[in-house]
């Protein structure tokens, strides 16, 4: 058994999205050097198997938390529920976010007002309830998931990408109004990953998931991590991620907006990617039981 920081133990971590992608990497992270977690997913049968899965490779305490937060009452049940355990949560981390892919006149409303409320309202909620406590108490850390997405329009994928310019302009905004408080709010801002992102979105067939390069988890969430331990307001993780939301700093939202276009459109490659590599996202895709889409019923 690895050896335990005794006061990281002492300290919480709640992460959402907790059973693949990102959100995994980084409950291995904050597992590895002793914290303890709440993890939060929609998949009890997955949250049990990362639950035990972290618990005997790290030796440390884990609540895993079986919520849906498309749902608006969602973020007020899990922090009742911490609160109801004894619980005092020093890490927030707001990973678990969705998208979807095709023209927005296309797209059922409910879905896309779905992706609003999973991706903002709940990111919102949750921060509101856990960082009030933590100015309280004089000391906190938040890890909100931005995205390079969010510094550009980004047709057919529109929806996503505005709700991820929310959270980094949210999330910029609180940072510096928590400032002399104790509380830090990091924002990342990874590029496109090998998670199960693109199959829950319906876009694994496009050119940016089919032919182009993408980060691992485990570095975004590395990055993540090391900038959330840092203080640091934000990381823009990678650096071909970088030299993009550079060039989208730069150019028009008109002349990003075609730019953008010409990846989302469907690849003719045929010997493309067809699946993620990264094997807690693989799972991930296994539990939900279908090629391609979000969970049939929530």
């Amino acid at each position: 058994m690895p050896v335990i920081n005794v006061n990281n133990r002492n300290q919480y971590a709640l992460i959402t999205g907790a059973t693949s992608g990102f959100g995994y990497e980084l409950a291995k992270l904050f597992a590895k050097d002793g914290f303890s977690l709440v993890i939060v997913a929609r998949s009890q049968e997955r949250l049990q198997e990362v639950t035990d899965e972290l618990k005997q490779q790290y030796n440390i305490e884990v609540t895993p938390i079986s919520s849906d937060l498309f749902r608006p009452t969602a973020a007020k049940e899990i922090y009742d529920e911490v609160r109801t355990r004894g619980i005092v949560v020093n890490y927030l981390v707001n990973d678990a976010g969705q998208g979807e892919w095709g023209r927005f006149i296309d797209i059922d409303l409910q879905r896309s007002l779905d992706i609003i409320q999973l991706n903002i309202c709940s990111l919102v909620a949750l921060t509101k309830y856990f960082a009030t406590d933590m100015a309280a108490r004089g000391d906190g850390h938040i890890l909100q998931l931005g995205s390079e997405a969010g510094k550009a329009p980004m047709p057919l994928l529109s929806v996503y990408a505005a709700t991820k310019a929310f959270v980094i302009s949210f999330s910029a905004a609180i940072s510096n109004e928590l400032e002399g408080t104790g509380v830090n709010v990091t924002v990342l801002l990874p590029g496109a990953s090998d998670t199960d992102f693109f199959h829950k979105a319906n876009m694994e067939y496009t050119k940016a998931y089919r032919e182009e390069s993408l980060q691992t988890p485990e570095d975004v969430a590395h990055d993540g991590y090391e900038a959330l331990m840092s203080g640091e307001s934000r990381v823009i993780s990678g650096g071909k991620t970088k030299m993009h939301v550079y060039m989208a700093n730069l150019l028009s939202d008109e002349t990003n907006a075609v730019n953008m276009r010409k990846l989302m459109e469907p690849s003719e490659k045929e010997d493309g990617r067809t699946a993620s590599g990264h094997s807690a996202s693989h799972k991930e895709r296994e539990s939900i039981g279908r090629e391609s889409g979000d969970l049939k019923e929530r």
